[in-house]
């Protein structure tokens, strides 16, 4: 007989593990909004020439791509962004600038799955186009600390790691390096912490520079730089400064960055990046050829890496539980202990239901001990029993053994008004 695995690469995600990615979806939906973020959505398959006019054909080794029945080579998007362009580039007149929206969506990338990285990963993606003001790039990296701290990640597990392409473009100038190698060269500051130094000084001696000069000027490199003056005092009046540091290696290995990158990084399992990204002026003109020229900056947030350090933070773990546990539960669970009594049990049911109480049963008959055993395991508050006494009906708190009798017309209206009071409160006010 098969069997039959999942795809490498991509995840099953049975209930526990999807209420835990719907809390991230909550946690992210929910500062992205309180920024005044709107949410967006662009389609999963996509032209591959989309990319390639981003990135080049070399991104076609790290794609899903495939003919589809007319002949067209389409891809799974590896990234929302270059849809965003799109979208933004074609409807652009429609929306007031700046344009601040977000987005929550699977991506995929043909790339070996190891800690960290799979080949399908879930993003959360942040935008402001339409500003070119350093006030746009602040904002976005105030929005990345916030969602880490709504997480219950503290400020000395995480840290910002700020630069600026500007810092590397100035100093090429000064070398007189062609502009051709810029692209090359930005490559190699982007691997420099991961690849062997006596490669990197190979490279870099190819291109007339030494790997010796490139770590001097990375070392000097501090928050006095004039290209962090304006981001310096806007963090600073949010007192959100003490959460970046200057680190000239952050480059961002796409070349569509143009000014200001940043990437999220915990401080204490050394993870990969957390979540990046950066201001990237010229990508709306490059996807419209050239009739849209509207300045844009972003980050993207994966739920991998994420998910690997909410396990990994025990300060991270209150708000998960709480969580899970209100979204793999019940409010109530309705015991029927006389068996003739289960057409008022399931009128009481649908009432509950209607009235927004979140309500389970035993669909079938089944001894009283079991049903109260099914009320555990679904973490139910109130058990509430029809038995032979009807019309009037016991509730009972399952956290603190307290129980009463109420009227069957009285219960509806019991059981709300007892779910707004402490967990452990009276069941009745």
């Amino acid at each position: 007989m098969a069997s039959f695995r999942t795809v490498k690469g991509f995840r099953d995600f049975f209930p526990e593990e999807c209420a835990m990615r719907n809390y991230i979806f909550k946690t992210w939906r929910s500062v992205a909004r309180g920024y005044g973020f709107v949410e967006y959505e662009a389609p999963v398959v996509e032209s591959t020439d989309l990319y390639r006019k981003k990135s080049g054909d070399e991104i076609t080794s790290q794609l899903f791509c495939f003919l589809d029945k007319a002949d067209r080579e389409i891809s799974l998007r590896p990234e929302v962004t270059p849809s965003l362009a799109r979208m933004a580039t074609t409807r652009h007149r429609d929306f007031k600038k700046p344009m601040k929206w977000f987005q929550i969506g699977s991506c995929f990338r043909y790339e070996e799955p190891q800690e960290g990285r799979s080949r399908e990963f879930i993003q959360f993606n942040a935008d402001i186009l339409g500003d070119a003001s350093a006030g746009s790039d602040a904002e976005l990296i105030a929005l990345s600390i916030d969602v880490m701290l709504a997480f219950g990640i503290k400020g000395e597990d995480f840290a910002i790691r700020l630069s600026n392409r500007e810092l590397w473009t100035q100093y090429l100038d000064g070398k007189n390096v062609p502009a051709e190698h810029a692209a090359t060269f930005l490559q190699i500051v982007d691997k420099i912490e991961r690849a062997k130094p006596e490669d990197t000084a190979n490279k870099l001696a190819a291109i007339g520079l030494s790997l010796e000069d490139v770590r001097a000027f990375m070392a000097a490199a501090d928050e006095n730089h004039p290209a962090f003056a304006a981001l310096r005092a806007d963090l600073t009046a949010r007192g959100l400064w003490s959460y970046v540091r200057i680190d000239a290696s952050i480059v961002r290995g796409l070349a569509y960055y143009t000014g200001t990158v940043f990437e999220v990084f915990d401080l204490k399992h050394g993870l990969r990046a957390v979540a990046g990204g950066g201001r990237y002026d010229k990508l709306c003109a490059l996807m419209s050829d050239g009739s849209v020229d509207m300045p844009a900056a972003g980050f993207a947030m994966g739920d991998v890496v994420l998910g690997i350090l909410l396990s990994k933070t025990p300060g991270a773990q209150f708000g998960i539980t709480d969580y899970l546990n209100a979204q793999c539960g019940v409010d109530a669970y309705v015991v029927i202990a006389d068996e003739p009594q289960r057409a008022h049990a399931l009128a009481a049911v649908q009432a509950l239901r209607s009235a927004g109480v979140r309500v389970d049963y035993s669909m079938a008959a089944q001894k009283v001990g079991k049903q109260f055993q099914a009320a555990e395991n679904q973490k139910a508050r109130f058990a509430i029993v029809f038995g032979a006494e009807y019309p009037e009906v016991q509730i009972k708190n399952l956290v603190s053994r307290e129980q009463t009798m109420v009227s069957a017309g009285a219960l509806v209206g019991t059981v709300v008004e007892a779910l707004k009071l402490p967990v452990v409160g009276p069941l009745l006010a």
